[in-house]
């Protein structure tokens, strides 16, 4: 058996104040002064920690917000003087698909690694748009051999990236044809390129020692070069349509490379297969109102071995009126390859709106193989994902004089806490390696086929809004 799996972290505090959500209002001209006051029975020793933080205060706006919304002491004080409130500068963060919770939770896992906890629980609604009208199954959560991070049993997070073989012909024990090339990384994600709608520094190169620090592949414009050619395992250098070359003697050194959709991609791909024969080629679809068809045509195609799928940044289809959601199309994709026999010959890679590691685990069951993220790697680093973000603009996270030792601290951090909690994931669900749960959508329940198995026969079909 191999060795597990492990991403080496270390704390990394924030260098800004916390913007945290909850805090805790005293009215202290009617306090009793009781002795055993609620405040000093505070499980997370909170109140201990805000007396600190205010005594070093040196940012008169930035109050103390790191309450953990348990509740406790407002419930249990005699007098009643004391009441929760949220925090106006939390509200203001990320946007209607990027909620302050995600960017809340995405800095805790970039300081600790570890998975995070809240006092007060879930407190939203039972469903919601995209990825929140999806729950996976948790029926093996009470197997102790099967908890998760702590468990007995492995679970393997690895997964293969190339095209395979529909079936083998042996002669004796050796195969009559040659193999196709596989990369395989040790968990489903690959870092995609930088955003474009974001301001952003130089970040190439942290991004860069992040991947080879944790062993998965980042995706970066074929101008880039390496700061260490060992790295070039861990790049895939992305040819756009009108993209310079990379120099053969870069391409040799890596194991896969992204070229943008054109009707010239089997020109482009036996071009780089001839540089390099052992390199897996994978062609980059937006999905946008023909995206879907493309894909699958793409599928069907030989000499294609894996399709890089992507919507926008909020996971919705592209230059649509009424876009679908990023789940609904690679269950579209998945299905329909299904149907051809040809599924399990090609590797799907789904991007665009993968904010949590729920999203990564539901991405797998609703059909793609890996999934790619940029984003949560930039508000690992403090953005706030301002919507006025513009060029020249002052940037409150200061992502411009990052540390290099911080930024990469910070993004290990987070993908260490993203694989310890689809172990978590997988190991409630009773599965022991993530290659099983692609498209098994008897893994997970979806509203609105719970809605049309309920209300269906009464009210008939949902209208689109």
């Amino acid at each position: 058996m191999p060795d597990k799996y492990h991403i080496k972290t270390r704390p990394v505090p924030p260098l800004g104040p916390r913007i945290g959500k909850h805090g805790v209002v005293d009215w202290r001209e009617d306090c009793a002064r009781c002795h055993n006051c609620v405040k000093k029975a505070c499980v997370y020793d909170r109140y201990r920690q805000e007396a600190e933080y205010i005594r070093n205060l040196n940012v008169i706006e930035a109050l103390y917000f790191d309450c953990m919304g348990c509740f406790s002491c407002v419930q249990d004080c005699t007098k009643g003087i004391l009441c929760l409130t949220i925090n106006p500068e939390y509200e203001k963060l990320g946007n209607r698909y990027w909620k302050p919770d995600i960017i809340k939770t995405t800095w805790l896992q970039a300081e600790t690694a570890k998975i995070p906890v809240s006092g007060a629980g879930y407190r939203g609604p039972f469903s919601g748009q995209g990825f929140d009208a999806m729950w996976t199954d948790m029926s093996e959560i009470v197997r102790p051999t099967r908890d998760g991070i702590h468990g007995r049993e492995y679970i393997s997070t690895s997964v293969d990236i190339g095209r395979k073989p529909p079936f083998l012909a042996l002669n004796g024990r050796k195969s009559t044809a040659a193999l196709p090339p596989l990369v395989t990384i040790p968990m489903p994600l690959i870092v995609d390129l930088s955003s474009p709608a974001h301001t952003l520094p130089k970040l190439d190169p942290i991004i860069e020692q992040t991947a080879a620090d944790t062993g998965i592949i980042a995706i970066m414009d074929s101008r880039y070069r390496p700061i260490q050619t060992e790295h070039l395992e861990n790049i895939a250098f992305f040819l756009g349509p009108d993209s310079p070359a990379v120099p053969d003697e870069l391409l040799k050194k890596t194991r896969l490379v992204e070229i943008a959709d054109s009707p010239a991609v089997l020109k482009r791909i036996n071009a780089l297969k001839i540089i390099q024969p052992q390199i897996v080629v994978a062609v980059r679809v937006d999905l946008t109102a023909t995206g879907v068809n493309r894909a699958i045509e793409l599928g069907a195609l030989p000499e294609v071995e894996v399709i890089h799928l992507v919507a926008d940044a909020n996971g919705n289809e592209l230059t649509t009126q009424t876009p679908r959601f990023l789940k609904d199309l690679i269950r579209q994709i998945h299905t329909a390859l299904v149907e051809k026999g040809i599924r399990d010959e090609i590797t799907l890679i789904a991007g665009g709106g993968i904010a949590l590691p729920e999203h990564m685990a539901k991405a797998i069951i609703c059909g793609a193989d890996l999934v790619t993220i940029n984003l949560p790697l930039l508000v690992a680093l403090e953005c706030h994902l301002c919507e006025q973000c513009r060029p020249g603009t002052p940037c409150p996270a200061r992502l411009e004089k990052i540390d290099f030792n911080y930024g990469v601290g910070r993004m290990t951090n987070l993908i260490a806490a993203w694989h310890d909690q689809l172990i978590e994931l997988m190991g409630a669900m009773g599965m022991r390696e993530v290659r099983r749960l692609r498209g098994d959508v008897g893994r997970a329940m979806f509203f609105e086929n719970l809605e049309e198995e309920t209300f269906g026969k009464l009210y008939g079909k949902r209208k689109p809004a």
